[in-house]
Formats: C-alpha cells, sequence, structure tokens
C-alpha cells in the first residue's frame, strides 16, 4: 500500500495513503525515467567521435551566438521576412479569435444545452489531438505549400485551443447573474456581448495574445516544413543549404526580439484591459 509522509502543525511525522492522482503520477515519473534510460542504450554510438563532437559543436555555438551576421539575405530583406511571419501568425489568430468565440458560446456550458457542449468540445477535442504541423502538411494536399496550407493548419489548431480557453473563462462567470438577467427578459444576444464578453475581455485577450506567441513560433517552424516562407524559410537555407552558422545565429536573435517584444505587448495589453 503506497504511502505518503507528512508533517503535522507540531512537526510530527503522519502518515497518510496516496491518492489516485498520486499514485498515476509517481507511476508516469517512474516510466518516464525508464523510457529515459532505455532511450540512451537504443541510441546508435557506433562511428561517434566524442571529443570532436564537442569541440565541433562549442565552435558552431561560437559563430552562431558570439559571432552573429547576415551574410546570405541584407538586413532589410530579413526585416521583410521577418513581417512575413508575423503576418501568417496574426492572419490565423484573428480568424481563430473570430471563429473561436462564437463556437465557445456553444461550448460554455452555462450558456448552451449540455448536449451543443458536448459535441463542440469533443469535436475540438480531435483537432487539438493532432499537431499543428500535420494540419499544415494534411492541408499541404489539398491547397500545395506555401502560405494558404500554413494558415489554414495554424487556423485549425487556433480554433481548438482559443474555444477550450474562452468556454473555460466564460464558465467562470457566476450563474446567478445570468439567471438573473433571464428572468429579467434580455435576450441571448444581449447576455452574451453585454454582460459574458465585457467580464471576460481581459482573459479573452491574454489567450488570443498567448496563442499569437504560439502561431508566431509555429509560422516559423512552417516556413520551411510547408514552404510558406517568411523569417523560418530563411533560418532553413541558412543552416542547412548555406551552411552559415554566423546567420543562423543572428536570425536567431530577430526571432528572440521579436518573441520578446510580443511577449511584452501582451502583458501591457492585459493589464490595460
Amino acid at each position: 500500500m503506497e504511502h505518503a509522509i507528512e508533517k503535522d502543525r507540531k512537526g510530527r511525522i503522519k502518515i497518510s495513503r496516496l491518492n489516485g492522482g498520486q499514485q498515476k503520477f509517481r507511476l508516469l515519473m517512474i516510466g518516464t525515467a525508464i523510457f529515459t534510460v532505455i532511450g540512451f542504450f537504443l541510441l546508435d554510438y557506433s562511428g561517434l567521435q566524442l571529443w570532436p563532437a564537442i569541440t565541433g559543436t562549442l565552435g558552431n555555438l561560437k559563430m552562431m551566438f558570439l559571432e552573429p551576421q547576415l551574410n546570405q539575405v541584407g538586413f532589410g530583406s530579413a526585416m521583410y521576412q521577418v513581417l512575413v511571419t508575423l503576418s501568417l501568425a496574426f492572419l490565423s489568430t484573428i480568424l481563430g479569435a473570430a471563429i473561436s468565440i462564437f463556437l465557445a458560446f456553444g461550448a460554455a456550458v452555462n450558456l448552451s444545452r449540455p448536449w451543443v457542449s458536448r459535441s463542440i468540445k469533443g469535436f475540438i477535442t480531435v483537432i487539438r489531438a493532432v499537431p499543428t504541423v500535420l494540419w499544415v502538411l494534411i492541408f499541404a494536399i489539398a491547397a500545395g505549400l506555401g502560405a494558404v496550407a500554413a494558415v489554414i493548419g495554424m487556423l485549425f489548431h487556433s480554433v481548438a485551443y482559443l474555444v477550450k480557453a474562452y468556454s473555460e473563462a466564460f464558465e467562470e462567470i457566476d450563474e446567478g447573474k445570468i439567471e438573473a438577467l433571464r428572468a429579467t427578459g434580455s435576450s441571448y444576444a444581449h447576455i452574451l456581448f453585454q454582460v459574458v464578453v465585457p467580464q471576460t475581455k481581459s482573459f479573452l485577450i491574454a489567450w488570443t495574445f498567448l496563442r499569437f506567441e504560439i502561431n508566431f513560433g509555429v509560422a516559423v517552424a512552417m516556413g520551411a516544413a510547408a514552404g510558406a516562407g517568411g523569417i523560418g524559410y530563411e533560418l532553413f537555407m541558412s543552416s542547412s543549404f548555406y551552411y552559415d552558422m554566423n546567420e543562423v545565429g543572428m536570425i536567431t536573435y530577430m526571432i528572440l526580439i521579436v518573441a520578446v517584444i510580443l511577449e511584452l505587448a501582451a502583458n501591457k495589453l492585459k493589464n490595460a484591459a
């Protein structure tokens, strides 16, 4: 029988049995440790020269982060590609937010019928379970590699993500207020847009901007994987085609600076809301 050792207020040791969640967490950690150890033994170490590999890695890191510079692409062109990536992320986020807020009204258990809520939540769970990159590749088959497939794929996953976030924010509203408004004869639209949305706008803004940050990172990756262009494509070309570690470092710094700016903007928007 599993037990947990705790101390009471007087410092005396007391033993209590682990609950189901604690036991599952312990099993998860044990399983993770076992698979990690097994993974090290399954790696192919043949032909590995440890010291040259370490020195080579340190040399590449030095060129990337201590000697960054743009060699193949100009600074103006690189900034334009950053804007392209931001545009892809913004488009998929703003369209996803517009669709998600209406689906979230149906997904929230306090704003719709139970069967409607269960249906929407089940649908978005399936969508959310599939990684964004797979959605992009799926739509690339129909639309072809490029920005269109990237935007639709990110949009699909953004909707699933934001519907869950928005609906949970709506469900936190005091049920008594909604019932009082219904008793006064307020329309469904009045309740949604005059009460529900204003009370949760800070959460909606925060979740939307968080998804925008996520989509920016995804757009960087999709620039190479789906041929969507942007700074991600330049990063791919520099690292695999030109093998220019100096340029890889500069592009990495540019992406990092944009990510920091987005984080600061998100905090300001949340405080202003």
